[in-house]
C-alpha cells in the first residue's frame, strides 16, 4: 500500500499549502485555473472512454450501476458525510466544505490511474502509477484547496479507504482481471471524469457518485460477454 499512503499524502500536503498561501491567488486566477483543469479533465475522461473495445459493455456497466447507485444513493451519503464532517471541522461558509469533500473525493478516486495503480501496487508492488497520480492529485489539491478550502484534505480519506481496499483485496481478484477487463473498467471511469468535468465547468450537474458501481459493474459483464463470445 505505499502508492496509496504517498497519495494519501500528497493531497494533505498540497491541500495545507493551498489553505494557508491560498489568498496569494485572486479569485479570477483560481476561476480561470479551475476552467482549464475542468476543460483537461475533460479530455483525460474522453481519452479513457475511447479505450473500451465493447460499447455496449460500457452502456450496461452505467445503466446497472446507476439503478444500483440510486437505490443505495451514494451520492446523497456522501453529502451526508460531507456534512458531518463540516459540522464538526468548519466554522464558515456552509454548504461549501461539502462540495469540496465531494467534488475532489470523486476527481481522486475515479479513473484508471486509481484503479490499475491501486491493482499494480496490491498484485505486483509496483508503485509507479501511484506515485504518479499523486503528484498531479497533490498539485491539483493546491489549486482547489486554494478555492474550495479544508474539505479538499478530507477527500485524502475515501482515497486511502478506496485505493488501499483495491490493494489488499487484488490478490483476490487476480484469477479473473484481464487486460480486457482493466480496459472496460477505464472506459467506463473516463465517462464519470468527463461527467466530473461537466460538473466542474457547471455546464449540467450530473450525479456521478450514483454511476460509481458502474465501474466494477465491468468485471462480471466482461466475463459474461467473453463465455458467450458476444
Amino acid at each position: 500500500m505505499l502508492g496509496t499512503i504517498v497519495n494519501f499524502m500528497a493531497i494533505i500536503i498540497g491541500g495545507l499549502v493551498g489553505v494557508f498561501f491560498g489568498r496569494a491567488f485572486s479569485d479570477k486566477l483560481k476561476t480561470t485555473v479551475i476552467q482549464g483543469i475542468g476543460l483537461t479533465v475533460l479530455i483525460i475522461g474522453l481519452q479513457m472512454a475511447l479505450k473500451t473495445e465493447n460499447i455496449l459493455i460500457v452502456i450496461l456497466s452505467l445503466v446497472l450501476g446507476g439503478i444500483i447507485g440510486e437505490g443505495i444513493d451514494i451520492e446523497a451519503r456522501l453529502n451526508n458525510l460531507g456534512k458531518f464532517l463540516e459540522g464538526k471541522l468548519s466554522t464558515k461558509g456552509e454548504g461549501r466544505f461539502t462540495k469540496a469533500f465531494v467534488t475532489t473525493s470523486l476527481i481522486y478516486c475515479v479513473g484508471a490511474m486509481a484503479i490499475v495503480g491501486a491493482l499494480e501496487d496490491g498484485l505486483s508492488g509496483n508503485h509507479s502509477i501511484l506515485f504518479a497520480k499523486s503528484a498531479l492529485d497533490g498539485i491539483t489539491a493546491i489549486i482547489f484547496s486554494s478555492s474550495m478550502g479544508m474539505g479538499v484534505i478530507f477527500s485524502a480519506i475515501p482515497v486511502f479507504l478506496y485505493q488501499g481496499s483495491i490493494s489488499l483485496f487484488a490478490g483476490l481478484l487476480q484469477g479473473i482481471i484481464s487486460g480486457t477487463v482493466v480496459n472496460e473498467m477505464s472506459a467506463v471511469g473516463g465517462l464519470l471524469i468527463f461527467g466530473i468535468g461537466i460538473n466542474m465547468l457547471g455546464i449540467k450537474e450530473i450525479k456521478v457518485g450514483n454511476l460509481l458501481p458502474g465501474i466494477f459493474i465491468t468485471v462480471p459483464l466482461v466475463v459474461l460477454f467473453q463465455y458467450f463470445s458476444f
